[in-house]
């Protein structure tokens, strides 16, 4: 398989991100993606459609530090709304009814339709994904094995859907649980090495029919022809500065994973101790049932780590600080502090819940909007 790890700089972070498209008055889904799109006016390759036409996708270049590419969506987020439309960021619309999803009129997305049927006509849903480049194959395979293992912890900083179909789930995001449903989902298996990943991707996508391997969306995946590891199916997210925290996250962690740089002698220590355990060892069975318990319950949920079961906040704490080594070296850390109001106030799924005690339903939706629009460095105290 032709890849790019390698070709560029190593361990830059870039991040794609999913916003639903609504009403500026109302805040109901509008599927107008197209008008959106042509408004946005976005240099080439940071902005384009996603399969529903209520949402549309931005994407950071490639970026030394995790605040640099959180800029960048920041005012891409603020060149987008128009006289009539504006952008909001979580994981589902909170109050969108049962199959109010239009698709847009493009092959791949066409192809979709008819391949995920009545799944993917449910209701839109946005996710945010964060790809860290590699310096080579092995080292994004050891990455890959390793952030397996954090993506419970990650689900439960990210959670931002408490709320569907006009009523709360009971789960903090309830968007990780729609797409369980879809194929080629979820935790993947461990992988022995590169050769590995191949015979791997040959085979589903054989399986499958599928054109190429980007139609396979585990929740952690090699994107060759990028070069990089990605982080996928985390909600969205409202406030442009949990983005930034979240990419800071990752990339520290991937970087700790691969096994390179200043920060690997550094994290030697307490931080390394209190982490997950050795480097993509856990089965994926128990991953897969701390990422439902991260689901289901956010920060307030009990995951496995380290050979037991811990409050997830507990862990959240123990993995920013074996990052932070990282982080520090590539410029990252201040982003990565940014993850010390989610854990002292609540993601986006207690900040949903709690907009919803003050004001009911339009205050929640109001919330969402407000914080989705607010600069970088101003969006906590939007809501």
């Amino acid at each position: 398989m032709e890849h790019a790890f390698g070709h560029g700089e190593s361990f830059l972070v870039g991040v794609e991100e999913e916003l639903l498209i609504v009403d500026r008055q109302t805040h109901r889904l509008a599927p107008a993606a197209a008008v959106l799109l042509e408004s946005l006016s976005a240099p080439v390759g940071s902005a384009g459609y996603e399969a529903p036409a209520a949402e549309i996708e931005l994407r950071s270049a490639p970026c030394a530090q995790a605040a640099d590419a959180a800029e960048q969506l920041a005012q891409l987020r603020g060149r987008a709304p128009t006289a009539d439309l504006t952008l909001m960021g979580a994981g589902v619309h909170p109050t969108a009814r049962w199959g109010d999803v239009a698709l847009v009129d493009i092959e791949r997305y066409a192809q979709v339709g008819e391949t995920m049927r009545g799944l993917i006509r449910r209701t839109p849903e946005c996710a945010l994904h964060v790809h860290v480049s590699m310096p080579d194959p092995e080292s994004a395979i050891r990455a890959y094995n390793g952030l397996r293992e954090h993506l419970p912890v990650l689900i439960a900083l990210g959670a931002n859907s408490p709320w569907w179909f006009g009523a709360d789930s009971g789960l903090a995001s309830a968007r990780y649980a729609l797409v369980r449903s879809y194929p080629r989902r979820g935790v993947p298996n461990r992988l022995r090495d590169f050769e590995h990943y191949v015979e791997t991707i040959d085979a589903v996508t054989a399986a499958g029919e599928l054109p190429d391997y980007t139609w396979v969306w585990w929740d952690v995946r090699l994107q060759p022809k990028l070069g990089t590891v990605e982080v996928r199916e985390l909600d969205a997210q409202s406030r442009v500065s949990d983005v930034a925290g979240i990419g800071a996250l990752v990339q520290g962690l991937a970087c700790h994973e691969a096994g390179s740089g200043a920060g690997a002698r550094a994290s030697r220590g307490a931080g390394a101790r209190a982490s997950s355990g050795a480097r993509g060892t856990l089965p994926t069975e128990a991953i897969a049932e701390s990422c439902f318990r991260a689901c289901r319950d956010g920060l307030d949920a009990s995951i496995f780590a380290g050979g037991a079961v811990r409050p997830a906040r507990e862990v959240a704490r123990a993995t920013i600080e074996l990052a932070r080594p990282y982080a520090r070296d590539l410029g990252s850390e201040p982003a990565l502090d940014g993850l010390r109001d989610v854990l002292e106030r609540g993601g986006g799924a207690e900040r949903q819940r709690a907009a919803y005690r003050r004001g009911g339903v339009e205050a929640m939706l109001e919330g969402l909007a407000q914080e989705t629009m607010a600069p970088l460095g101003r969006d906590r105290g939007a809501n």
